[in-house]
């Protein structure tokens, strides 16, 4: 489609559960302040496992957000979506009826989707027989179900899908319903990544990979992206949810408007399963097609929310990326992880991550990359070390990469009418 015809998507609702609180409001003072949000595992017992360390969220009520008996026929993972779309549909004042139900969208992705539910019930299998199964197993362990739940819950009629690109699921998600607003096939979206995959089986997992940080000792502290001393990444769980709306149709409503997403880049490594291509030439592919899409120059960059795992490979492949993607301007801009306070929300961290890069141009402040004491010398950007930064933000570019070689970059600026 040509760009003159295309439409333009801004954001006009913000929707948070995190393991810095369970709201925007709480997520943002978390982030802008640099406190952390890893500690112990206490969703199990991880007394056997190499790494005991996450970012839960804690006290989450689902049933502030639906029944009881609702809450218990979905997984953590849907509750958490479900929970944060209704945040951002009220931040954003926005009534779904039956004049727009059927133009107005839902996109969420997830990575592993309702994996507590399937260990839960394959011990009920083994240990009380197949048929002291639960009948609703199955729909509350699929991935889709998050978005599917989530329309149910606010009655929004038009295109409903789920991504499950792995850490990239959530920026996916947003990126996809911007396509699907700017082309004319609906209005608005509801749209960002849930995870809550702090489980037994998928802890056990990771680290079998050796992708996990074993500093349980010292959890405020594990997750350390660019720093020389990190040592893999911490998982957290959460969600975070985008209301994206056709700026004509905002405005014909009165919406406040945060920020305008202007360009979706994607592609693919096509190259191992789990690591990096070598340079980064992938995911500096995916930034530079975002700004391509956004009509940007890399001189327009004032920030980078970096996917910033914490883990070896990652950050100096990012950073490699950032370097080749915007040449020399890429020593001039602000680059952070969150992750450094939240963990890694896998298919959520897009979601979280999205939020996050559109308040810090909302409020023109950039969050910090925290436990950064000992810069690795192979990531020698501006990462905000351990202070967030006052400065104006007029674009800002969200970066997810997963498992697969997904690498996806998602570009916000500044509202201007």
């Amino acid at each position: 489609m040509d760009k003159i015809n295309r439409k333009r998507v801004v954001v006009t609702g913000l929707g948070a559960i995190t393991p810095l609180g369970n709201t925007v409001a709480e997520y943002w003072e978390g982030l802008h302040s640099g406190r952390n949000g890893i500690d112990t595992i206490t969703l199990f017992d991880a007394s056997r496992h190499d790494c005991r360390i996450a970012g839960e969220v804690r006290g989450f009520d689902p049933c502030d957000y639906i029944t009881r008996k609702e809450a218990k026929r979905m997984d953590r993972f849907a509750q958490f979506a479900v929970a944060a779309s209704k945040q951002a549909i009220a931040d954003a004042g926005f009534v779904i009826d039956d004049l727009n139900a059927e133009q107005v969208g839902v996109i969420i992705g997830t990575g592993i989707g309702g994996l507590k539910v399937l260990e839960d019930q394959q011990e009920i299998n083994l240990t009380r027989g197949p048929d002291r199964c639960s009948p609703f197993m199955i729909p509350m362990m699929i991935a889709n179900m998050a978005a599917g739940l989530t329309a149910i819950h606010t009655g929004a009629k038009g295109p409903n899908t789920c991504t499950v690109t792995a850490c990239a699921a959530g920026s996916n998600a947003v990126g996809d319903a911007f396509r699907l607003i700017e082309r004319g096939y609906a209005q608005a979206m509801i749209c960002g990544g849930t995870e809550a995959a702090v489980t037994a089986l998928s802890v056990a997992g990771f680290a079998a990979a050796r992708a996990l940080s074993t500093r349980n000792d010292d959890p405020a502290h594990a997750s350390r992206p660019f720093d020389r001393d990190r040592d893999g990444f911490v998982m957290g769980e959460g969600a975070g949810i985008l209301v994206l709306e056709e700026l004509e149709y905002a405005l014909s409503r009165g919406a406040r408007i945060y920020a305008e997403i202007v360009g979706y880049g994607m592609t693919c490594d096509a190259y191992h399963i789990t690591s990096p291509v070598p340079g980064g030439a992938g995911a500096a592919r995916a930034m530079s097609l975002a700004l391509k899409d956004g009509g940007l120059t890399p001189d327009m960059v004032s920030y980078v929310n970096a996917h910033g795992t914490s883990t070896p490979m990652n950050d100096p492949t990012e950073t490699a990326a950032i370097k080749t993607a915007l040449g020399e301007h890429a020593h001039n801009i602000a680059v952070s992880s969150t992750k450094s306070m939240t963990g890694h929300l896998l298919g959520g961290s897009g979601g979280i991550e999205a939020v996050a890069t559109v308040l810090a141009i909302t409020n023109d402040r950039v969050p910090p990359t925290i436990n950064l004491d000992n810069r690795d010398p192979e990531c020698d950007l501006d990462y905000v070390p351990n202070v967030s930064r006052s400065q104006t933000v007029e674009v800002a570019l969200s970066n997810s990469f997963g498992f697969g070689g997904h690498n996806v970059t998602l570009a916000f600026r500044k509202y201007q009418p």
